[in-house]
């Protein structure tokens, strides 16, 4: 599974973990990704998506019939 939210958009970013002498080596900060099944009464049917815990909160606030057209706006099927 990427790592990546269908909702918000965010990726995993990237950045050098320090040791104690200071010497960095890559590390990457993977978003909190869920995969989460809702139920979308104007299709009948469940879809299941991936979100970032943010995402999972704004599905809640907004709706998923909303939150699945921002989807789709955005250009990613669902």
């Amino acid at each position: 599974m990427s790592a990546h939210c269908q909702l918000t958009g965010v990726r995993p970013g990237f950045g050098n973990t320090i040791s104690h002498s200071h010497r960095r080596t890559s590390r990457r900060f993977d978003p909190n990704v869920q995969r989460k099944r809702y139920w979308l009464p104007s299709e009948g049917r469940y879809v299941r998506l991936t979100l970032s815990a943010k995402a999972i909160k704004t599905v809640d606030s907004i709706g998923i019939e909303a939150a699945v057209a921002r989807i789709r706006a955005r250009g990613e099927k669902v």
